[in-house]
């Protein structure tokens, strides 16, 4: 799996469109490798147009846009075009969502998401073909179909490539897909370094065998919880606030399969009973220690970088760590250097 060698880290950009030129030059300049948005509340690509107007060597990526919201030739075009407006910096990264949502919210079909978006991609993929090798688009499968693609309606030829495509994914169906066509997985931040090692790993190279492909063909990009803070009372706040939204993600029936490997079914049994009641505060103290220290990085901040790359190492290529609300950018940007100056370390004796 990941080595430290060669981890990135990234950070999130805000959804509100004029807070992202600001906070985009700032990400850069401290020396993050990329940045990602969300599809929450706001749209997620409209972010990354401005950052990419504000930035120079940002790595721009979507995490996650929701696919089924969309069809392949939206997507294609989407992501052709931020693409050549980045210079090749963006990172299309796509989720399925769940079914209620694709259905209720988005009134889009839901069905087999595995093999949906396994043809998602490959659709996206023969669209830019298209585009890049100007050869006819036939493409017809199972849930897509693209068969018609006339001069005025091809782009622009542009010397950067096309997007690398990163899936999201929690089970191992979709963490195979990830492995046969993905450039990257998106793991969910619910996730532990056990899941990781026993499910997720087997599961995308099982994915890389099917389609002939190896372990450094795709980047593992991960959020990771941090507990921690400059004070004691900001420690204490930190474990709280991670300790709510662990039981959030612990209530909900998709994310249940975690919680199982650890022998902790019973745990999401009372959560999701108890979120049925909206008793959110409740839920919270369900979560012992160890629960809390299994799924996010519980430190104090001297030890927080080594806590950090020990969870990587092996696992994750881009970590997203999840610093508390209210923590100094300078203590970031210390911990973070810590991390950048092991990895250094690593390329150094490696080139050595």
């Amino acid at each position: 799996m990941g080595n430290v060698a060669r981890l990135s880290i990234d950070r999130g950009i805000p959804s509100d469109l004029n807070a992202v030129p600001a906070r985009a030059r700032e990400i850069e300049q401290q020396g993050y490798d990329g940045c990602w948005t969300g599809e929450i509340n706001h749209d997620p690509f409209l972010p990354l147009l401005l950052a990419a107007e504000h930035t120079s060597r940002l790595q721009l990526g979507t995490s996650i846009a929701v696919a089924f919201a969309r069809n392949p030739m939206l997507v294609a075009q989407l992501g052709w075009d931020l693409n050549s407006y980045a210079q090749g910096r963006f990172i299309l990264g796509l989720g399925t969502q769940v079914q209620a949502h694709i259905e209720k919210r988005f009134s889009m079909p839901w069905s087999h998401p595995d093999r949906r978006m396994r043809e998602f991609v490959a659709a996206v993929h023969a669209i830019w073909d298209t585009w890049c090798n100007g050869e006819r688009l036939s493409f017809e499968g199972e849930f897509y179909r693209h068969q018609l693609m006339t001069p005025m309606f091809t782009p622009e030829p542009q010397p950067h490539g096309v997007p690398k495509v990163f899936v999201s994914a929690v089970g191992d169906l979709m963490t195979r897909v990830a492995g046969e066509v993905g450039d990257g997985l998106i793991a969910h931040a619910f996730t532990t370094r056990r899941y990781l090692d026993e499910v997720t790993a087997p599961a995308l190279q099982a994915g890389l065998d099917a389609a002939g492909r190896s372990r450094a063909d795709v980047e593992l990009s991960c959020p990771v919880f941090v507990v921690t803070g400059e004070t004691e009372e900001q420690f204490a706040a930190s474990a709280a606030a991670h300790r709510k939204q662990l039981a959030f993600y612990g209530s909900t029936p998709a994310y249940r399969k975690v919680l199982d490997l650890h022998g902790w079914g019973g745990l999401h049994e009372e959560l999701h009973r108890l979120s049925r009641l909206g008793e959110w505060d409740t839920m919270a103290t369900l979560l012992d220690d160890e629960v809390l220290e299994t799924f996010a990085v519980v430190a104090e901040l001297p030890d927080v970088a080594e806590a950090l790359v020990r969870r990587c190492v092996g696992a994750i290529d881009r970590v997203l760590p999840g610093f508390p609300a209210g923590m100094s950018e300078a203590a970031i940007a210390a911990v973070l250097d810590e991390v950048r100056s092991r990895r250094a370390t690593v390329n150094a004796n490696a080139d050595g």
